[in-house]
């Protein structure tokens, strides 16, 4: 009898997950929703050629932060990635930026550096000492394309990345 009510317990509880509520929305996959945002896109190559290890610059929307082997990365959302010398971790040397559009998350293992860039996975190696950052290997559409703010997905051709969104105003 316990088993019995146990099962009929947590069919209940799940049912909230099978079934959704009434302010779920179903968009017309055919249909561009309105949107109080517009979509940042970039064509292919470009999207491609943009990463790049750029000088230090002011973190505006910082993202994830991540410790290794005396070098700090924080993240700037959808831009990429500040590099500090973190040998003082009280005083933090800016060495560079990752200039990823679309980025917002990095992985390292091995001295490589795995970067989400928007739909792309990208493994890039970063020389500390030389100042140099090679883009060595892309696989192309792992991630889902970003969602705006609101929640929706904005078409685009096989040749173009939505990269990040802007408030209209």
């Amino acid at each position: 009898m316990k088993k019995i009510i146990l099962l009929a317990m947590t069919a209940v509880t799940l049912q909230s997950c099978i079934y959704g509520n009434d302010d779920d929305v179903i968009i017309d996959p055919g249909v561009e929703p309105f949107s109080n945002y517009e979509a940042i896109i970039l064509d292919r190559p470009t999207f491609e050629a943009s990463v790049s290890l750029d000088d230090p610059k002011a973190i505006t929307d910082s993202g994830k932060i991540y410790v290794l082997e005396g070098l700090l990365f924080v993240g700037e959302k959808n831009e990429g990635f500040h590099i500090f010398d973190n040998a003082d971790p009280t005083n933090p040397i800016p060495l560079g930026f990752i200039n990823a559009p679309g980025a917002t998350d990095l992985a390292i293992k091995n001295e490589v550096y795995y970067i989400n860039q928007a739909v792309d996975l990208i493994s890039v190696v970063y020389n500390k000492d030389a100042s140099s950052l090679v883009v060595t290997k892309r696989i192309r559409d792992v991630f889902p394309p970003k969602l705006s703010p609101e929640g929706f997905f904005f078409n685009t051709t096989a040749d173009s990345v939505v990269v990040d969104y802007q408030l209209i105003n």
